[in-house]
Protein backbone atom coordinates (compact mmCIF):
# COMPACT_ATOMS: atom_id res chain seq x y z
CA UNK A 1 0.00 0.00 0.00
CA UNK A 2 1.34 3.41 -0.96
CA UNK A 3 1.17 5.81 1.99
CA UNK A 4 0.03 9.42 1.87
CA UNK A 5 2.93 11.78 1.25
CA UNK A 6 4.33 13.22 4.44
CA UNK A 7 3.81 16.85 3.46
CA UNK A 8 0.15 16.05 2.78
CA UNK A 9 -0.19 14.72 6.35
CA UNK A 10 1.52 17.84 7.71
CA UNK A 11 -0.92 20.16 5.94
CA UNK A 12 -3.88 18.06 7.14
CA UNK A 13 -2.57 18.22 10.71
CA UNK A 14 -2.18 22.01 10.50
CA UNK A 15 -5.70 22.41 9.10
CA UNK A 16 -4.24 23.99 5.95
CA UNK A 17 -6.00 21.44 3.76
CA UNK A 18 -9.34 19.63 3.89
CA UNK A 19 -9.50 15.84 4.27
CA UNK A 20 -10.77 14.66 0.89
CA UNK A 21 -12.72 11.49 0.25
CA UNK A 22 -9.64 9.71 -1.11
CA UNK A 23 -7.63 10.79 1.96
CA UNK A 24 -10.37 9.54 4.28
CA UNK A 25 -10.58 6.20 2.48
CA UNK A 26 -6.83 5.74 2.77
CA UNK A 27 -6.68 6.82 6.43
CA UNK A 28 -9.50 4.41 7.31
CA UNK A 29 -7.51 1.55 5.80
CA UNK A 30 -3.97 2.56 6.80
CA UNK A 31 -3.09 2.52 10.53
CA UNK A 32 0.44 3.84 9.76
CA UNK A 33 -0.80 7.07 8.15
CA UNK A 34 -3.53 7.40 10.77
CA UNK A 35 -1.02 7.21 13.60
CA UNK A 36 1.34 9.66 11.89
CA UNK A 37 -1.51 12.15 11.32
CA UNK A 38 -2.60 11.92 14.97
CA UNK A 39 0.98 12.46 16.11
CA UNK A 40 1.33 15.55 13.90
CA UNK A 41 -2.02 16.89 15.12
CA UNK A 42 -0.87 16.46 18.71
CA UNK A 43 2.31 18.41 17.98
CA UNK A 44 0.36 21.15 16.17
CA UNK A 45 -2.05 21.32 19.11
CA UNK A 46 0.83 21.96 21.49
CA UNK A 47 1.88 24.88 19.34
CA UNK A 48 -1.66 26.29 19.18
CA UNK A 49 -2.04 25.99 22.95
CA UNK A 50 0.82 28.42 23.49
CA UNK A 51 -0.46 31.21 21.23
CA UNK A 52 -2.11 33.10 24.10
CA UNK A 53 0.88 32.89 26.43
CA UNK A 54 2.31 36.28 27.31
CA UNK A 55 5.29 37.60 29.29
CA UNK A 56 6.96 34.24 29.86
CA UNK A 57 10.71 33.67 30.06
CA UNK A 58 12.65 32.59 26.98
CA UNK A 59 12.83 28.83 26.29
CA UNK A 60 15.97 27.06 27.48
CA UNK A 61 18.92 27.29 25.11
CA UNK A 62 18.89 23.55 24.43
CA UNK A 63 15.42 23.85 22.87
CA UNK A 64 16.64 26.31 20.25
CA UNK A 65 19.82 24.29 19.73
CA UNK A 66 17.71 21.21 19.02
CA UNK A 67 15.52 23.10 16.54
CA UNK A 68 18.53 24.55 14.71
CA UNK A 69 20.17 21.13 14.59
CA UNK A 70 17.07 19.67 12.94
CA UNK A 71 16.89 22.48 10.39
CA UNK A 72 20.60 22.21 9.63
CA UNK A 73 20.29 18.44 9.18
CA UNK A 74 17.37 18.93 6.79
CA UNK A 75 19.32 21.47 4.75
CA UNK A 76 22.31 19.12 4.59
CA UNK A 77 20.30 16.22 3.12
CA UNK A 78 20.45 17.42 -0.53
CA UNK A 79 24.21 18.05 -0.29
CA UNK A 80 24.87 14.64 1.21
CA UNK A 81 22.77 13.01 -1.48
CA UNK A 82 24.71 14.91 -4.14
CA UNK A 83 28.01 13.78 -2.61
CA UNK A 84 26.90 10.16 -2.78
CA UNK A 85 25.96 10.57 -6.44
CA UNK A 86 29.18 12.46 -7.40
CA UNK A 87 31.04 10.59 -10.12
CA UNK A 88 34.52 9.20 -9.82
CA UNK A 89 37.20 11.95 -10.24
CA UNK A 90 38.72 10.04 -13.16
CA UNK A 91 35.48 10.25 -15.11
CA UNK A 92 34.37 13.33 -17.09
CA UNK A 93 32.34 15.70 -14.94
CA UNK A 94 29.25 17.32 -16.42
CA UNK A 95 29.06 21.04 -15.66
CA UNK A 96 25.92 22.79 -14.51
CA UNK A 97 23.56 22.15 -11.59
CA UNK A 98 22.79 18.58 -10.73
CA UNK A 99 19.20 17.58 -11.54
CA UNK A 100 16.91 17.29 -8.56
CA UNK A 101 13.93 14.98 -8.87
CA UNK A 102 10.42 16.02 -7.88
CA UNK A 103 10.52 13.29 -5.26
CA UNK A 104 13.69 14.78 -3.71
CA UNK A 105 12.13 18.26 -3.63
CA UNK A 106 8.98 16.87 -2.02
CA UNK A 107 11.06 14.97 0.52
CA UNK A 108 12.93 18.12 1.50
CA UNK A 109 9.73 20.15 1.72
CA UNK A 110 8.01 17.54 3.86
CA UNK A 111 11.04 17.36 6.13
CA UNK A 112 11.09 21.14 6.55
CA UNK A 113 7.32 21.24 7.06
CA UNK A 114 7.59 18.64 9.80
CA UNK A 115 10.39 20.63 11.44
CA UNK A 116 8.25 23.76 11.27
CA UNK A 117 5.42 22.01 13.12
CA UNK A 118 7.84 20.46 15.61
CA UNK A 119 9.61 23.77 16.16
CA UNK A 120 6.38 25.50 17.10
CA UNK A 121 5.56 22.79 19.60
CA UNK A 122 9.10 22.60 20.95
CA UNK A 123 9.22 26.32 21.52
CA UNK A 124 5.82 26.19 23.20
CA UNK A 125 6.77 23.30 25.45
CA UNK A 126 10.09 24.97 26.23
CA UNK A 127 8.40 28.24 27.16
CA UNK A 128 5.81 26.51 29.31
CA UNK A 129 8.51 24.40 30.95
CA UNK A 130 10.65 27.44 31.60
CA UNK A 131 7.71 29.24 33.13
CA UNK A 132 7.28 26.36 35.55
CA UNK A 133 10.95 25.75 36.35
CA UNK A 134 13.66 28.35 36.90
CA UNK A 135 17.08 27.95 35.33
CA UNK A 136 18.48 26.58 38.58
CA UNK A 137 15.78 23.86 38.67
CA UNK A 138 13.62 25.44 41.40
CA UNK A 139 9.86 25.31 40.64
CA UNK A 140 8.45 28.77 39.98
CA UNK A 141 5.34 29.11 42.11
CA UNK A 142 2.65 31.55 40.94
CA UNK A 143 1.96 34.53 43.17
CA UNK A 144 -1.10 33.75 45.31
CA UNK A 145 -2.92 36.79 46.69
CA UNK A 146 -5.65 34.88 48.54
CA UNK A 147 -6.88 31.31 48.88
CA UNK A 148 -9.85 29.39 50.22
CA UNK A 149 -10.54 25.72 50.92
CA UNK A 150 -13.97 24.84 49.53
CA UNK A 151 -16.22 22.49 51.51
CA UNK A 152 -19.52 20.80 50.74
CA UNK A 153 -22.44 23.17 51.29
CA UNK A 154 -26.02 22.39 52.24
CA UNK A 155 -27.13 18.93 51.09
CA UNK A 156 -24.02 18.36 48.96
CA UNK A 157 -22.31 15.01 49.74
CA UNK A 158 -19.48 15.58 52.26
CA UNK A 159 -16.88 14.07 49.92
CA UNK A 160 -17.20 17.08 47.60
CA UNK A 161 -14.38 19.57 48.11
CA UNK A 162 -12.17 22.07 46.36
CA UNK A 163 -9.57 24.80 46.56
CA UNK A 164 -9.65 28.35 45.21
CA UNK A 165 -6.62 30.61 44.67
CA UNK A 166 -6.55 34.21 43.54
CA UNK A 167 -3.38 34.61 41.48
CA UNK A 168 -1.30 37.71 40.97
CA UNK A 169 -2.11 37.46 37.26
CA UNK A 170 -5.69 38.52 38.07
CA UNK A 171 -7.18 35.06 37.71
CA UNK A 172 -9.07 32.66 39.96
CA UNK A 173 -7.70 29.12 39.89
CA UNK A 174 -10.23 26.54 41.02
CA UNK A 175 -9.69 22.84 41.68
CA UNK A 176 -12.65 20.66 42.68
CA UNK A 177 -13.25 16.99 43.39
CA UNK A 178 -16.22 14.67 43.89
CA UNK A 179 -18.89 17.14 42.79
CA UNK A 180 -22.29 15.47 42.42
CA UNK A 181 -23.54 15.04 38.87
CA UNK A 182 -26.05 17.68 37.79
CA UNK A 183 -28.30 17.87 34.70
CA UNK A 184 -27.05 21.39 33.92
CA UNK A 185 -23.63 22.88 34.64
CA UNK A 186 -21.45 24.28 37.42
CA UNK A 187 -20.96 28.03 37.84
CA UNK A 188 -18.43 29.92 39.99
CA UNK A 189 -19.42 33.01 41.99
CA UNK A 190 -17.92 35.58 44.33
CA UNK A 191 -20.27 36.62 47.16
CA UNK A 192 -20.29 39.50 49.61
CA UNK A 193 -21.21 37.72 52.88
CA UNK A 194 -22.56 40.93 54.47
CA UNK A 195 -25.37 41.60 52.01
CA UNK A 196 -25.18 38.44 49.81
CA UNK A 197 -24.51 40.47 46.68
CA UNK A 198 -22.77 38.29 44.16
CA UNK A 199 -21.51 38.07 40.63
CA UNK A 200 -20.58 35.21 38.35
CA UNK A 201 -16.89 34.61 37.64
CA UNK A 202 -17.47 31.93 35.02
CA UNK A 203 -18.39 28.32 34.29
CA UNK A 204 -16.44 25.41 35.72
CA UNK A 205 -17.09 23.03 32.83
CA UNK A 206 -16.58 19.26 32.90
CA UNK A 207 -13.02 19.22 34.24
CA UNK A 208 -11.73 19.44 37.78
CA UNK A 209 -9.56 22.53 37.18
CA UNK A 210 -10.35 25.92 35.71
CA UNK A 211 -8.58 29.28 35.45
CA UNK A 212 -11.07 32.17 35.32
CA UNK A 213 -10.27 35.86 34.77
CA UNK A 214 -11.39 38.23 37.52
CA UNK A 215 -12.67 41.78 36.97
CA UNK A 216 -9.65 44.11 37.21
CA UNK A 217 -11.10 46.15 40.11
CA UNK A 218 -12.70 43.36 42.12
CA UNK A 219 -12.70 44.04 45.89
CA UNK A 220 -11.78 40.73 47.48
CA UNK A 221 -12.20 42.29 50.90
CA UNK A 222 -15.92 42.56 50.19
CA UNK A 223 -16.51 39.67 47.79
CA UNK A 224 -14.64 37.15 49.86
CA UNK A 225 -16.78 34.01 49.52
CA UNK A 226 -16.16 31.61 46.62
CA UNK A 227 -19.27 29.64 45.67
CA UNK A 228 -19.79 26.81 43.18
CA UNK A 229 -23.42 26.31 42.21
CA UNK A 230 -25.45 23.86 40.15
CA UNK A 231 -27.23 25.72 37.34
CA UNK A 232 -29.86 24.70 34.80
CA UNK A 233 -30.02 25.60 31.11
CA UNK A 234 -32.93 27.96 31.69
CA UNK A 235 -31.60 31.29 30.33
CA UNK A 236 -31.71 32.67 33.88
CA UNK A 237 -28.43 34.41 34.74
CA UNK A 238 -29.22 34.66 38.47
CA UNK A 239 -27.83 32.23 41.04
CA UNK A 240 -29.98 29.10 41.20
CA UNK A 241 -29.85 28.97 45.00
CA UNK A 242 -28.31 25.49 44.80
CA UNK A 243 -24.78 25.93 46.16
CA UNK A 244 -22.54 22.86 46.14
CA UNK A 245 -19.26 24.27 47.54
CA UNK A 246 -18.32 27.38 49.51
CA UNK A 247 -15.25 28.82 51.13
CA UNK A 248 -13.93 32.17 52.36
CA UNK A 249 -10.82 33.76 50.88
CA UNK A 250 -7.97 34.73 53.17
CA UNK A 251 -4.77 36.42 52.12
Amino acid sequence: MQHLEHDRLVFLALGESEVGSSDRTHLDACPHCRAELESLRHVAGLGAAGQELRELPDPPEHVWQGIMAEITAAEELPRLAADRQRPDPSEPVRTGPAPVSRRSRRGRLSRLATIAVTAVAAATVGVIGTAAVLRDGTPAEPTVLASAPLAAYGSTPPAARGDARVLGSGELHLHVANLPAVPGYYEVWLINPRNMEMFSVGVLGDGSDVLLPLPPNVDLGRYSVVDVSAEAFDNDTAHSGDSLLRGSLTG
